[in-house]
């Protein structure tokens, strides 16, 4: 088992903002996609990521339809894995690896509670990702992401991946990022 342990960086803003504590550590730990803890994440994930597109909130049929509509496939070893970050034993983060082809991974489905942001949720996930992508052999991560989602994308930035031209299609790619793993 890959077992992530990490401390949010300590700049002393997060408090000032009304956040959580940054001092509590992330735990990121694979953990079947289908898991409880898993699937409320990811049907968080879709609610978040689906209402700020639609800008409204979404219906629980929705969420249901939207899970349907894009499967969390390939997120299984040996093409891929899921993690689960928690803090203070919380679930509160998650994300999915899957394998394009034998050298390069995609991230999907990565979502940290908003009542967690800016606690180190999102660099915890990166890294316990990136770890199973070379487990699995991947010489990079790939991702895409839309515009609104502007809180990915800085973190994506952050975490030395780069904006590369479209190496997919989708209703809802915008931004293309990759990051070489080795």
């Amino acid at each position: 088992m890959n077992t992530i342990n990490t401390h949010s960086d300590q700049h002393g803003r997060h408090a000032r903002h009304g956040r959580p504590e940054a001092s509590t550590s992330w735990t990121v730990v694979p953990e079947p996609v289908t898991s409880p803890d898993a699937t409320l994440l990811r049907r968080a994930y879709y609610a978040e990521v689906a209402g700020r597109y639609w800008k409204r909130q979404v219906t629980e049929a929705e969420i249901d339809q939207g899970l349907l509509d894009f499967p969390d496939d390939g997120l299984l070893p040996p093409t891929g894995g899921f993690v689960v970050g928690r803090r203070g034993g919380e679930p509160l983060a998650c994300g999915g690896l899957r394998l394009l082809d034998p050298a390069t991974a995609e991230l999907t489905k990565v979502y940290v509670d908003p009542r967690a942001r800016g606690t180190g949720g999102g660099a915890a996930l990166l890294q316990a990702l990136e770890a199973q992508g070379r487990a699995l052999g991947a010489e990079r991560v790939r991702l895409d992401t839309r515009s609104d989602l502007v809180e990915a994308r800085a973190l994506y930035a952050r975490h030395g991946y780069a904006e590369i031209p479209a190496y997919k299609s989708g209703p809802y790619a915008e931004h293309w990022f990759e990051k070489r793993l080795v």
